[in-house]
């Protein structure tokens, strides 16, 4: 059952409904940037909370009450801070001593002229990306494009017993389509992260899963030096 808070639903699905008790529902997601005011209803109601935007601030405000609650809050459930860091720790998890890991995606904007060569998967195709702070200690790239399409991607270093190995791995698809399956995977997931405030990055192998469930495809290929 899906319930839309403050507004009514616009097909005649039988399965989506106004809300008008939260505690009926399991989980509450929204895609707003600014999320507070739904993570403090969630927390009154008792049930867990997703949502798109970056979440710093809300983690270090709300982890402890929904410790308590016995609820979790997951943060950043969006291509740049979920999927992306998820596409590196899995492939970081695949063994090798590794030496060194960068993530890419795209945001809407002005195509740059220099930077850093990013390979995205086609449509995109390769980018100039700037570099960003991450707080994984990953190497960071955001790349503008225009258009409706978006990517992410992850490139893992590693040394291994035939050589050193470079492994990419990544995704394009229509930006709405990739933003709300990122989106929809923390939702899926919700339930096998523990009580409190998390990332989608702390159980990446979980939250990859339910993307590739709802239909994500993943390109990907190996470098051998």
């Amino acid at each position: 059952m899906l319930g839309l808070i403050g507004g009514k639903a616009s097909s005649d699905d039988p399965r989506i409904h106004t809300v008008t008790d939260l505690s009926e529902y399991e989980v509450v997601m929204t895609d707003a940037p600014d999320a507070a005011e739904l993570v403090d209803a969630a927390l009154d109601a008792g049930v867990n909370c997703v949502v798109w935007a970056d979440g710093d601030e809300l983690a270090e405000a709300y982890d402890a009450q929904f410790q308590d609650a016995g609820i979790t809050l997951l943060t950043g459930a969006n291509v740049a801070s979920g999927l992306a860091p998820c596409l590196a720790a899995h492939e970081t998890a695949r063994g090798g001593e590794v030496m060194e890991v960068s993530i890419a995606w795209t945001e809407p904007g002005t195509p740059l002229r220099r930077g850093e060569a990013i390979p995205f998967p086609d449509p995109i195709g390769p980018r100039w990306a700037d570099q960003r702070p991450n707080r994984d200690n990953y190497k960071a790239f955001a790349a503008p494009v225009s258009g409706e399409w978006a990517a992410a991607l992850a490139r893992v270093t590693s040394a291994a017993t035939h050589g050193v190995v470079s492994r990419v791995v990544g995704v394009a698809d229509l930006a709405a389509h990739l933003e709300a399956l990122a989106l929809a995977a923390g939702v899926m997931a919700i339930d096998l992260y523990a009580s409190g405030a998390h990332r989608p990055a702390d159980a990446a192998e979980i939250y990859l899963a339910k993307t590739l469930d709802a239909g994500l495809d993943v390109a990907s290929y190996q470098l051998t030096e």
